[in-house]
């Protein structure tokens, strides 16, 4: 069977979609002032190196998500933003529905740590039922938009 990273089309398409991501991510009025003051070839590259990792591909070696985020004093808005442009950019370049699902319920995972939240513990059933949820409804609004 093969993985996520394999059904996405490795790592050129990742490059692709990480590439056309932040060219969103630049143009969103709730997110682009957080990188007015980054170097944006730097950020691009540890996205695909993060992504690349955590969808099934070459080991990450960069700063937990807790760390790399935690000067920046995000929200749940901004976090939203990135879920939205990640599945725009995906759907841009051609990528299934239900793998953008699949890739939304992983970045979920780690909202907690990027908005430098502790984790709460609860039943790994409700949380596994939310974050389908969740990539069922940013499905919902993906499909929507086509």
């Amino acid at each position: 069977m093969s993985s996520l990273y394999e059904k996405l089309g490795g790592e050129p398409a990742i490059d692709a979609v990480v590439e056309r991501f932040y060219d969103l991510m630049l143009q969103d009025a709730r997110v682009k002032d957080i990188f007015k003051n980054t170097d944006m070839q730097r950020q691009r590259k540890m996205q695909k190196a993060f992504l690349n990792h955590v969808l099934g591909g070459k080991p990450y070696h960069g700063k937990s998500m807790k760390e790399a985020h935690r000067k920046l004093h995000l929200t749940d808005v901004h976090f939203d933003a990135v879920l939205e442009n990640m599945g725009r950019a995906m759907k841009e370049l051609g990528v299934a529905d239900d793998l953008i699902q699949q890739v939304a319920a992983i970045a979920a995972t780690t909202r907690d740590d990027v908005l430098g939240r502790d984790k709460q513990i609860i039943n790994p059933y409700l949380v596994g039922g939310l974050v389908l949820a969740a990539a069922v409804v940013i499905g919902l609004i993906w499909s929507k938009n086509k």
